[in-house]
């Protein structure tokens, strides 16, 4: 049936021409759509227009700094100011926070004692970045809290990622304010060279100007340093001196200098490179040395120790270490020590070269000596500045018939004298031309009789773009005397240092080695000797540095141990090898110990034994019924025990692991304690030989007593419950040889069998003594429920009849209540009806009062006429008007009388009623 009234056959006529019309004229039809479309809109605004924001408004926000913080604290979220400030100081540090962030509530401290050192030079300004209607929240996007961003002067921000230490932070702080160091002498110079960390120097000429050009590109290239690396591992200085510059071939103001320790120093290429902060700083970044890196992980989610330890065996030392701190030793001896691990040209190595520029600066080497001053610059450029390769010779190359390796030297001629005004560098360009030029073009080389022994064939090429040398030799068995004269092979006298025109698109495909030495193993040296181990070892080490004193837990996963007070350590983890070694913690950590880990690990049969890391928190109990099995007590529960050990491999976060508890426990009561030990180990936290090992959770593998050797994994196939656990148990206990047996070990056999039949029984004995024990608790129960059944029954009848009463006594309840409203409407009636009455006699009081008064007038006025007319004529009047009087009394009375009558009446009728 239709919902609609006159829908059905009937109203189908009236809807065909409707809809013949619509379609001989559509914009009818579009028309209706567009009205009805636009109806629904509006019934849908309306509705919506109505309903009531139920969302509760957020709380006012408070103050997070205390009032006599020497922070700033805008919690309202007022950016605006926060930029207003911003204009009138030089470095001001941004503190964005959450007040219910708890990271930012622990770094709070942090950044107000570091307010109280530098609040005289730092403007702290914290803001609160999550009140809704602050304009923070409105124009700052953050993903995460808190967030520093430091501003030096217009430029910013440079955001603060490291640790939330007030250490860190101060010392962040401290090289934005300063990012450049000032050098005017050659002590601080040789300082600064000295350094672990990769430095930059500009020269700058400040005579005739106190901003000379190039000057502040500089110094935002280092803001730019900063910005993009936050540890700030590029140190940034400005050399004022001339002749101090001169130390380091740095001649013209606005050269730049990348110093590196063991690869070939660099000099900013202009001709090559816009002179731009951008490009100076992505130019020192790409360039950088980094013999050793700190590692700072933020304590969240993330890739770092993974994508660090991925590259190869990594060396992590873990130290104390004050960021503020002017000295420590400690950094300088691990300094030292890498240095010399990736010293693999020895005959070039930077520390006696910076040792020799730290000897002249001394009152008795002045810069008024001339020869002096030159020789030591000559001998730097020359033992700082060559860029050679070692290639080896492809088999079609002209002189590959007599030699089979060349030393190719960029930017030497033969027979030129030093020119201190061109600026020595070298860059991956200039390689790439050399070797073009050396592999293609070797019909335009000419052959000079070399002076050297070694140097048998020596090439020389000159183009107006480039130029350089080839001392080809041939490396054979005799290189043992080569090798001892290594260090005048490649000293050249006299060479030329100069710059080249790019060449683009060199591609060449024969293999070349950067450094020289690196692709023939030192021969003369020994097994300990540590200079250059990193390029003679196929197990290069990258070093890493961790701050024990934030990252000490790392420490205590990788087998440091928990209760030092020292907290020094150091551990080699090899990813690839699922491997780590440790340092014995009984050494001190100093230069020596670091030296023979090193070389221990390197050496082709290393002595080193893998570290496998325990877990301290387990404590033996006898009482437990699975045994807890450790790292350290693997050995001794599972092959010294006497006794056959069943192992569940397992771990917290497994959870099929954690729902066979309750089988294994009833295993561990079922299986004779005598015979049968059930273990468990957590692999997480315990690591054990490969052989135990396993990558599948849960496992369970059965060492039988006497064949220990021949564990047996428990089939994947099978469904772990107690009666196959036990088959297997049973089934791989039994002794099996294949030697024949004798009397001795068959009666040994039968013993042992009666002895597993006579546990088994007395346990199937327990068994029943309980379930005859439960059967009685069973009809316990029944005859309890059984009675309570009655019980109930009988409260069921109670409660029916409670229920009769009840709806008997509710009817009567209604009749009294109907009667109650009757009378109680009559008892109103009534009143109404007395009210009346009591009105009526109060009418009449009033009437009969002034009658009196009436009465008295006229009393006097009849005693006046009385005086003046005869007595007689006074008699008769007065006798008509006490007639008169005596009648209008005799009327009020009547009146009186019939109403006290109609009163009682009433009164009468009422109290018959009730």
């Amino acid at each position: 049936m239709s919902l609609c009234g006159d829908s059905g056959p009937a109203a189908a006529p009236r809807l065909r021409p409707r809809a013949a019309q619509m379609a001989r004229r559509p914009e009818l039809l579009c028309g209706a759509a567009i009205l009805l479309g636009c109806a629904f809109l509006v019934a849908l605004k309306v509705t919506c227009s109505r309903a009531k924001d139920v969302t509760m408004p957020a709380k006012l926000p408070v103050s997070f700094f205390s009032t006599r913080s020497p922070v700033i604290d805008l919690f309202r979220g007022q950016l605006d100011y926060a930029d207003h400030l911003r204009q009138d100081s030089e470095i001001v540090l941004y503190f964005f926070y959450a007040p219910w962030c708890g990271q930012s509530i622990a770094a709070r401290e942090e950044i107000e004692h570091v307010a109280s050192r530098l609040s005289d030079q730092v403007l702290f300004v914290a803001v609160n970045c999550w009140w809704n209607q602050g304009k923070c929240r409105k124009q700052k996007h953050f993903f995460y809290f808190p967030v520093i961003h430091l501003y030096h002067r217009s430029f910013g921000p440079i955001e603060y990622k490291g640790p939330m230490s007030a250490v860190y932070i101060e010392k962040f702080v401290r090289r934005v304010m300063t990012p450049l160091l000032y050098i005017s002498s050659r002590s601080k110079l040789l300082d600064f060279l000295s350094n672990y960390e990769p430095g930059v120097l500009g020269y700058f000429e400040f005579n005739a100007s106190p901003q000379p050009p190039g000057y502040l590109t500089f110094f935002t290239s280092a803001l730019h340093s900063l910005k993009k690396d936050y540890l700030g591992t590029i140190r940034f200085g400005v050399i004022t001196d001339k002749h101090v510059a001169e130390e380091i071939s740095l001649v013209h103001s606005g050269s730049v200098y990348l110093h590196r320790h063991v690869n070939t120093s660099l000099i900013y290429p202009n001709d090559i490179m816009n002179y731009t902060a951008e490009n100076i700083c992505k130019w020192a970044l790409e360039n950088r040395e980094m013999l050793i890196r700190w590692l700072r992980p933020h304590g969240g989610k993330s890739l770092l120790l993974n994508n660090e330890l991925k590259k190869g065996p990594a060396l992590l030392i873990f130290i104390p270490y004050n960021p503020l701190a002017e000295i420590n030793p400690l950094l300088d001896e691990i300094t030292k020590v890498a240095l010399e691990y990736h010293n693999c040209n020895k005959s070039q190595a930077a520390e006696p070269d910076l040792q020799h520029l730290g000897d002249t600066d001394s009152p008795a080497f002045d810069s008024s000596v001339p020869d002096a001053h030159t020789k030591l610059s000559e001998t730097f450029s020359i033992t700082k500045s060559p860029c050679c390769n070692t290639v080896v010779l492809p088999q079609w190359h002209s002189i590959s018939r007599t030699h089979n390796v060349c030393e190719l030297c960029i930017n030497q001629t033969l027979g030129v004298k030093p020119n201190k005004v061109h600026v020595p560098h070298c860059n991956f360009f200039e390689i790439e031309a050399a070797l073009d030029s050396f592999y293609l073009q070797e019909h335009t080389f000419f052959q000079v009789i070399s002076n050297t022994i070694e140097c048998s064939n020596f090439l020389s090429f000159y183009s107006p773009f480039s130029y350089y040398t080839a001392c080809c030799r041939t490396v054979n068995r005799h290189f043992l005397s080569f090798i001892s004269s290594e260090k005048t092979i490649f000293q050249t006298p006299k060479v030329t240092f100069s710059s080249h025109g790019k060449k683009d698109d060199a591609q060449h495909s024969i293999p070349h080695i950067e450094d020289r030495n690196c692709f023939i193993p030192d021969l003369h040296s020994s097994g300990t000797n540590f200079t250059g181990l990193s390029c003679r070892t196929n197990k290069t080490l990258n070093l890493y540095l961790l701050d024990s004193n934030l990252f000490w837990i790392y420490a205590e996963r990788l087998g440091a141990s928990r209760s030092t007070h020292l907290k020094e350590f150091a551990a080699i983890v090899d990813l690839k090898e699922e491997v780590h070694y440790v340092l014995d913690q009984n050494q001190s950590l100093v230069g020596s110990t670091l030296e023979n880990f090193i070389k221990n690990f390197s050496i082709l049969y290393s002595p080193l034994k893998r570290h496998l890391v325990d877990d301290p928190s387990v404590h033996l109990h006898d009482q437990r019924v699975i045994t807890e099995v450790t790292t350290n007590t693997f050995h001794r529960t599972v092959f010294l025990s006497e006794k056959n050990v069943l192992l569940l491999y397992y771990a917290q976060w497994c959870g099929f692991c954690a729902s066979l508890n309750h089988i294994f426990i009833q295993l561990a009561r079922l299986l004779p304690p005598d015979n049968f030990i059930v273990a468990r180990i957590d692999i997480t936290r315990n690591d054990l030989p490969w052989e135990f090992m396993t990558d599948r959770l849960p496992t369970i593998l059965f060492f039988p007593y006497q064949r220990k050797e021949q564990s047996v994994k428990f089939p994947e196939d099978l469904s772990v419950n107690l009666p196959n656990l036990l088959k297997f148990i049973l089934y791989h206990s039994s002794f099996s040889s294949s030697e024949p047996c004798t009397k001795e070990c068959l009666h040994k056999e039968t013993v042992l069998q009666q002895g597993h039949i006579s546990h088994l029984q007395r346990e199937i004995e327990k068994l029943r003594s309980e379930i005859t024990a439960l059967h009685q608790a069973h009809a316990q129960l029944e005859a309890q429920l059984s009675e309570a059944r009655r019980e109930e029954h009988r409260l069921q009848q109670q409660k029916h009849t409670l229920e009769k009463q009840h709806k008997t006594l509710q009817l009567h309840s209604e009749q009294l209540q109907a009667t109650y409203n009757q009378k109680n409407q009559e008892l109103l009636a009534m009143a109404e009806k007395l009210q009346e009455l009591a009105d009526a006699s109060e009418n009449l009081l009033k009437e009969n009062t002034l009658l009196r008064i009436l009465v008295a007038s006229r009393e006097g006025k009849l005693q006046s006429q009385d005086e003046i007319k005869e007595p007689l004529h006074s008699e008769q009047t007065l006798s008509e008007d006490n007639s008169e009087v005596s009648t209008a009394t005799d009327t009020l009375e009547e009146k009186r009388i019939d109403n006290i009558d109609t009163t009682e009446t009433e009164h009468s009728s009422g109290n018959r009623t009730e």
